[in-house]
């Protein structure tokens, strides 16, 4: 008997496997220009579908229009059951460089370009990559809301909040997904994570794996990891899939071995003593 349910589903309708893809690492470094190996990056995005991942996360900054491309050029015509989601919010002037503009018009201009770049007709789950400080989110999102009753976005998420702007979202919008930096090392967002379990809102951690002091050889992850012969990357995302229900873990790489490695992170079972074991080595 699993200790955490394998699946979830978004929006109530999207049911995906909760250990999905992220697909920032298939292009250049900085998250700028091409990939070193595009036949690589595209054998990445097959191998991930072939190994039941159903869920693949990107951004048309990634590259910028780069990582979208790749998608619909390798995996569309999607198969059934495959969500595709995207964000947009964030620009691109440089390797590592991002500023937030998400003036309506621009907004609406990234959601064409992603449709026409993932060859589909519906983006299944679109993300505001940022909120900009310098726009009522209440406006950003207006436009999108338009497009999702024109069925160009089947659902909305946000990316990089406070519970304060979810709330303030919601009165607009319907949000699904919430995408928020988090790890076992760093849990800045734990009350966005209760708020997202309470209500049913996915939570897909970005930069899923530990780092650091907590990865080094002979620390507790290391030795937990050991016991159930499996790397410390394995180990973050198996917490991560037990911490919560909502929680859909999306590590990305450029490499299919990596990508296998990633993946074997479902089948671990952790006992609520390894939980706390994990837990209170970061504490």
């Amino acid at each position: 008997m699993s200790l955490f349910p394998k699946t979830f589903r978004i929006g109530g309708d999207m049911e995906i496997n909760r250990l999905g893809f992220g697909a920032m690492r298939i292009v250049g470094p900085g998250v700028w220009g091409p990939p070193a190996d595009p036949a690589e990056a595209k054998r990445v995005l097959k191998r991930a579908v072939e190994l039941g991942v159903n869920f693949i996360d990107t951004a048309d900054s990634y590259g910028p229009a780069v990582s979208e491309p790749l998608i619909g050029e390798t995996l569309a015509p999607y198969p059934k059951g495959l969500v595709i989601a995207t964000k947009a919010g964030l620009t691109r002037q440089g390797p590592d460089q991002w500023r937030p503009v998400a003036r309506p018009e621009y907004l609406q201009q990234q959601v064409e370009l992603s449709l026409r770049f993932l060859r589909t007709d519906t983006i299944d789950l679109w993300q505001l990559h940022r909120i900009d400080p310098k726009v009522p989110v209440e406006e950003s999102l207006a436009v999108i809301v338009k497009l999702q009753k024109q069925g160009k976005i089947r659902h909305i998420g946000l990316s990089e909040v406070k519970v304060p702007d979810i709330e303030r979202a919601r009165k607009v919008a319907t949000i699904v997904s919430v995408q928020n930096l988090y790890n076992v090392g760093n849990r800045q967002h734990e009350d966005v994570v209760q708020y997202c379990q309470s209500h049913q809102i996915g939570f897909i951690p970005w930069f899923p794996v530990a780092a650091g002091k907590l990865a080094k050889p002979g620390g507790t992850l290391d030795s937990i990891s050991k016991r159930h012969g499996a790397t410390v990357a394995q180990l973050s995302i198996a917490w991560l899939l037990h911490r919560s229900p909502v929680m859909l873990p999306i590590p990305g790489t450029s490499s299919v071995a990596h990508l296998e490695e990633n993946l074997k992170a479902a089948d671990i079972e952790l006992s609520a003593a390894e939980l706390k074991e994990i837990e209170d080595a970061v504490n």
